[in-house]
């Protein structure tokens, strides 16, 4: 069954196909922005702009919010200054950073002179923060009540700026100096009695978070504690913003997709796939293939050293495929969820000893019952002597690719890269050269070959 918005994509097609202006706005009107914006990233430059203008004053900047920003500046390009303006100044201060952050500095230079002062003021404040802080991922656009206050003058209060915050099922409290005190969930205001004072309704045992931690850590603490919103503070407890719940599902989806493109041994893309050009695409596949080649190279002067051993017993060369495929996929399995566990937080790099044990253990059995397997057609295609070294190299290789794909993680982490970047082609072909000199190796050794 096919996605709301792809039905609707065909409806605005035909629309714009017959020319029926009247049909496609009354249409436009029916649809979420959500699902506008997924029809406009999808159209071609010129529709994506006649559609646009249909919309009315209000809704497009909510629907602009929703395009990736790479469609958002094809769409500022396209309009006059004075619709760009009103895009650019009406949209939540975290909006406008994610915009501003993936843009070259001529661009974001080019787009702050069609901000007001104020919004200008606001999205550097942002950008000043660390790349993928939560600073940038706040916004900024929170009301909060003071203690001292009534429920009454609370709820007034709160009236007056309901179109400045962003999130209203919570309101937070702070004091005169801004420092955050606690927070009161919105059905307080329908419940209470509205001459009480906020201070004695107030949750205070809140959970906040630094504008400087990581934006993983911000998904992880939503996530933990079940929160629609986070607040975040400085250093004195001022609060300064609040991330909510939409903008960690975009943390989410992108990190997901680095880890994915760093498994892949693809550099990290800001476009889609579908927007990005060939030469992109090269320049972000090209650097990990030409790694992987060298590192092959090295299993192939491997098997040059051994060349004497395969002129003696041909058979070798019939199990050599099975026996670096064994380690290479061990290994890429190990890789895979150890990335995995420690890019969700169930394990933490200090862990990796005892995880080490437990791998160890595990690729000994997935070892041993591979071992056995490959020895029966060992002794069938070479005798007894064959299939203990393919046997014996088939436990070793599964062991060692298992602990290269185990390790490597633990490795970049302490040393503060990207764990995914220890992608299942590289561990697949350090396990794969070190399963021909394992291979190779004994079989010299137990047959009595020349290396």
């Amino acid at each position: 069954m096919p996605a709301p918005h792809e039905h609707d994509l065909d409806v605005v097609l035909e629309c714009l196909e017959q020319a029926d202006l009247t049909g496609l706005r009354q249409r436009l009107d029916e649809m979420r922005i959500q699902d506008i914006a997924h029809v406009l990233m999808a159209l071609e430059p010129d529709p994506r702009r006649e559609v646009f203008r249909l919309l009315a004053p209000g809704r497009r900047v909510d629907v602009f919010s929703y395009l990736d920003p790479h469609h958002q500046l094809q769409l500022i390009e396209q309009i006059s200054a004075a619709e760009g303006r009103f895009l650019l100044s009406e949209m939540l201060p975290d909006d406008l950073t994610a915009l501003l952050e993936d843009l070259p500095k001529e661009q974001v230079r080019r787009l702050l002179r069609l901000l007001p002062f104020r919004s200008i003021r606001r999205a550097l404040t942002l950008l000043g923060y660390p790349e993928d802080s939560c600073g940038r991922l706040m916004t900024t656009a929170v009301v909060s009540v003071r203690p001292h206050w009534t429920m009454a003058r609370a709820l007034e209060h709160l009236r007056d700026q309901v179109e400045v915050g962003e999130t209203v099922n919570l309101v937070y409290v702070t004091d005169e100096d801004g420092v955050l005190q606690g927070v009161l969930p919105l059905k307080y205001f329908l419940k209470a009695d509205l001459d009480s004072p906020v201070e004695g309704l107030m949750a205070r045992n809140l959970v906040s978070i630094r504008a400087d931690e990581p934006q993983e850590e911000a998904l992880r603490t939503m996530r933990h504690y079940d929160l629609p919103a986070l607040p975040v503070v400085d250093e004195a407890g001022e609060l300064l913003g609040v991330i909510t719940v939409d903008d960690v599902f975009d943390v989410e989806q992108e990190e997901t997709t680095e880890d994915f493109h760093r498994m892949g041994s693809v550099g990290t893309m800001s476009l889609s796939l579908r927007d990005a050009r060939p030469g992109l695409l090269y320049r972000k596949r090209i650097f990990w293939l030409l790694v992987l080649v060298a590192v092959n190279i090295l299993g192939g002067m491997v098997i040059s050293a051994y060349e004497a051993a395969i002129e003696a017993v041909v058979v070798l060369v019939f199990f050599l495929p099975l026996i670096i495929a064994g380690g290479g996929n061990a290994g890429a399995q190990s890789a895979t969820l150890m990335v995995r566990s420690l890019a969700t937080g169930e394990v933490q790099p200090k862990d990796w000893l005892r995880l080490w044990g437990k791998e160890l253990g595990v690729a000994a059995a997935l070892g041993g019952t591979m071992a056995l397997t490959v020895a029966a057609l060992g002794f069938w295609r070479g005798g007894g002597e064959i299939a203990l070294v393919v046997s014996l190299a088939m436990l070793l290789v599964v062991l060692v690719g298992s602990m290269v794909g185990m390790i490597l993680p633990f490795v970049l982490s302490r040393l503060r890269l990207d764990p995914a970047t220890s992608s299942a082609p590289l561990v697949t072909s350090i396990a794969d050269v070190a399963g021909i000199f394992i291979y190779f190796g004994l079989a010299t050794a137990v047959l009595g070959l020349g290396g």
